[in-house]
């Protein structure tokens, strides 16, 4: 029985995904692909030109993903500003499919392509995401700021790159070290009173170490 296009193209997907999680990137060949879906290769060239193609359509589903569950918490008006913020960022942890292993392999130096493509993602798509937020927080005499944009898209990527460990070379001292300094920063962009904004934390806390790692 024929599957349907689409149908066929996930479970290429699921199975690239797998194999890029375990073997990486450039140590997965097209050829494990053909053998794990059991499929012909020219049923593979329907749906993609290259396994590049297939690298490019993951990342583009790994996006989706994230940026629909930011937009998601972005709108819920009943979570509080502060919090919605904390809701966003923690979204960019990339969850379902296989999770930490995503994220291991994106960080894995055959994989930089893939991880620049994400971090790419991130920070062109979340500071508009962000921002909406943060202009309902001025609103609400919550923040203080005329570039509430400037502000968000500095706040991005300050966190995907210096909180980054592919970017950024420094031990868990140095990295506490600068949560309390990057908040601090923080608290003056957004034009708000010194200490108001520690919550944030938390976004660093028992999960930090996978935020700092995500996507981006």
């Amino acid at each position: 029985m024929r599957k349907e296009a689409m149908e066929r193209r996930n479970e290429i997907l699921d199975v690239a995904d797998e194999l890029f999680g375990q073997k990486g990137f450039d140590g997965t060949s097209t050829n494990d692909i053909l053998e794990k879906v059991g499929i012909a290769r020219g049923t593979l060239y329907y749906h993609f030109k290259s396994k590049e193609d297939i690298m490019d359509a993951l990342i583009d589903r790994y996006n989706t993903q994230i940026l629909s569950a930011a937009n998601g918490i972005a709108a819920d008006k009943s979570i509080p500003v502060h919090e919605r913020i904390v809701r966003v960022v923690m979204a960019l942890n990339i969850s379902g499919g296989n999770g930490k292993e995503i994220i291991d392999h994106i960080h894995k130096p055959q994989n930089a392509l893939m991880h620049q493509k994400i971090q790419k993602v991130i920070i062109n798509g979340l500071p508009p995401i962000l921002t909406e937020i943060i202009r309902e927080g001025i609103e609400q005499g919550l923040f203080s700021t005329p570039y509430p944009y400037e502000c968000m898209e500095m706040i991005v990527a300050y966190t995907n790159t210096v909180f980054d460990d592919d970017m950024v070379d420094m031990t868990e001292e140095e990295r506490a070290a600068r949560i309390p300094a990057f908040i601090f920063n923080v608290e003056r962009l957004l034009g708000v009173e010194s200490g108001s904004l520690m919550y944030m934390m938390k976004m660093f806390g028992s999960g930090g170490e996978e935020n700092g790692n995500n996507d981006g």
